[in-house]
């Protein structure tokens, strides 16, 4: 006869244990989500200043949109480099030297038709030159793409 103690009628079906939820996560967890907004937090602030650094660009693109004559272009080139450079070394520089220290902050080559209306600059004749295209292109990218110097102090007074 069978024993009833072997039998396999005797046998249960397994019992799961409960699903292990989401929430609320272990403690490990909430030092990485802590991490997590810190670190998001120092890219949001970095982007901010970036772009507050960055205004004076955009400032200055949009101004040179505007403009329709080449000492009105070199005039916005010199006060663009004032914000990037100190007052000395930007107001020494004239004529050639000028035009080497612009072409010297950026990648970008300047042509000669660009670095002699930069050279002459605001002494120019506004009228005699109609053909200031060329140089328009050129600040427009040496504004978007110069080095920056090191980060300029105000001073008070």
């Amino acid at each position: 006869m069978n024993d009833p103690a072997t039998s396999l009628d005797l046998l249960h079906d397994l019992v799961l244990p409960p699903v292990v939820p989401w929430w609320p996560p272990a403690p490990g967890w909430y030092v990485v989500f802590a991490l997590i907004m810190v670190a998001v937090a120092l890219l949001g602030l970095r982007a901010v200043k970036h772009w507050q650094a960055n205004s004076y660009r955009r400032a200055a693109l949009r101004e040179l949109a505007a403009l329709t004559n080449a000492p009105a272009v070199a005039e916005l080139l010199r006060r663009t480099a004032l914000a990037i450079a100190p007052r000395p070394v930007v107001a020494a520089k004239t004529g050639t030297a000028w035009a080497d220290w612009v072409a010297a902050q950026s990648d970008e080559v300047m042509p000669a038709q660009v670095r002699e209306q930069i050279a002459v600059g605001i002494y120019a004749d506004p009228a005699a030159d109609r053909d200031f295209g060329a140089l328009r292109d050129y600040a427009a990218r040496w504004i978007a793409g110069h080095r920056s110097q090191a980060p300029r102090t105000q001073r008070a007074g």
